[in-house]
């Protein structure tokens, strides 16, 4: 007989939302967790890195206030206090979670966990056997290495050992322009880090718009990142405490000098030592295969988070886990729209999109519209001294319909929700353009950009 309705291996963002939905929906449940609750996402990801961003922020505004007439003299700059605060607020998080698994009635349970056939689920060390009428896999992923870039955790770190670092090096050499290597290369850059950000693709940000992407290339150059894109790392070399990356560019071969390199090339599944393919579970280059419901291959067996590769962000996850247990408690679920999903990314200025670049659409055949809107033009971004960015739409010529949105600009990150519910409203960029949107605010943007669209805008 069955222990449990439901075990969880991993208590991240997938897991633990899993987790606690399933309780609400009167499953037995446990969750088992060989490290800290919240996984990679609260402990060493997202919350700790945006911690660091604002402290950036505040450094950033403190260095500029002679633009806003305050005369100020700066003293001095403590990374290592805004690593101590950033732990502070993941110190909270974790507590609020693990206070709201136990307000749940999920039982955690700490330790390293394996699949046994499709119902058990054994700890390593004690041999405790956990049974469960179903099992579902959230395990997450682990930053990926280069073989050129073997980390050692001193000289080549990734974004763990980063979020960790109190005694910030001179210079540093960022390899990976997605989303984690712009976070640090904005943050070491405001802290007067010498930086050099490698991307191995045309531009930063390989997988947003064109424009968007070249545009912030443009904006971290004048802040005083240099960046190198279409450039491969083929060595490196260390010497008296100091390093040499080698990059081979169109230009040639350079050799960057630093200090430190921070790995950011993408992540690999944690599957191994699982036991899934014993249980029948399929992979596909190291990642979990998995059907609408979050089913895998095994019956009984379902797949969450990063560990699918499906689209490596936490708040997938948490979808990704509500969908698994209530499917698993019979309810009808709605299979994940992974193409809208919303994507953000956290250095300055911010970027923030869903759907089809301008690209894309062509490609896909649709006939398109795009409407623009520059945060010059828009009154709150001038009065916050932040006008640099701009809105973009893609719409279906026909009938307007949202097929994508791109943001570069401030705080555009919190301007998203708008956007995805519109999209999830079957709302069109007649609706966008003609909802009132208070002044003046950053949102007014949104609906200037969709009038753009359809030859209306009023400011531009």
């Amino acid at each position: 007989m069955a222990d449990y309705d439901v075990v969880i291996l991993g208590a991240g963002p997938g897991g633990y939302v899993a987790a606690i939905r399933a309780a609400q929906l009167g499953l037995k449940t446990a969750v088992v967790e060989r490290d800290e609750v919240g996984g990679i996402c609260l402990n060493w990801g997202c919350i700790p890195s945006k911690a660091l961003l604002r402290s950036a922020e505040v450094v950033s505004l403190l260095r500029n206030a002679q633009a806003w007439g305050v005369s100020c003299t700066i003293q001095g700059v403590d990374f290592s206090k805004a690593v101590d605060r950033s732990r502070q607020v993941v110190g909270r998080l974790t507590r609020g979670v693990d206070f709201l698994l136990r307000r749940h009635k999920v039982e955690v349970v700490k330790g390293d966990a394996y699949l046994e056939g499709n119902q058990k689920v054994v700890l390593r060390g004690d041999g405790r056997v956990l049974n469960a009428r179903n099992i579902v896999v959230a395990t997450g992923a682990r930053a990926r290495s280069l073989p050129v870039l073997p980390v050692d955790g001193e000289s080549v770190i990734t974004s763990r050992e980063a979020l960790a670092l109190k005694a910030l090096p001179t210079s540093i050499a960022i390899v990976g322009g997605g989303a984690t290597g712009c976070e640090f290369a904005y943050l070491y850059n405001t802290y007067s880090v010498q930086v050099t950000l490698v991307e191995l693709l045309p531009h930063l940000l390989p997988n947003e718009d064109a424009e968007v992407s070249q545009h912030l290339e443009r904006a971290f150059q004048k802040q005083g990142i240099k960046v190198l894109t279409g450039a491969k790392v083929t060595g490196l070399n260390k010497a008296a405490g100091q390093l040499g990356l080698q990059v081979e560019t169109a230009q040639g071969t350079q050799q960057v000098a630093c200090q430190k390199v921070l790995v950011a090339v993408g992540v690999q599944a944690n599957t191994e030592n699982l036991g899934l393919e014993q249980a029948g579970v399929k992979l596909d280059r190291g990642f979990i295969s998995i059907g609408p419901q979050m089913n895998t291959a095994a019956p009984g067996i379902y797949a969450i988070g990063d560990v699918t590769g499906k689209l490596l962000l936490a708040h997938v996850a948490s979808a990704q886990g509500v969908a698994a247990v209530e499917t698993i408690a019979g309810r009808e679920t709605r299979p994940l729209d992974y193409g809208v999903m919303p994507r953000a990314v956290y250095c300055h200025p911010q970027v923030a999109s869903w759907g089809l670049t301008e690209q894309q659409a062509r490609d896909a055949g649709h006939q398109i519209k795009v409407g623009k809107f520059p945060f010059s033009a828009n009154g709150k971004a001038l009065a916050l001294g932040e006008a640099d960015g701009f809105v973009k739409v893609v719409v279906d010529q026909q009938y307007s319909e949202l097929l994508g949105v791109h943001l570069i600009g401030p705080e555009v990150t919190e301007l998203l929700g708008e956007l995805s519910l519109a999209h999830l409203l079957e709302g069109t960029a007649h609706e966008l353009g003609w909802l009132v949107h208070a002044h003046p605010t950053l949102s007014e943007a949104l609906k200037e950009a969709a009038l753009a669209a359809l030859d209306e805008a009023i400011h531009i």
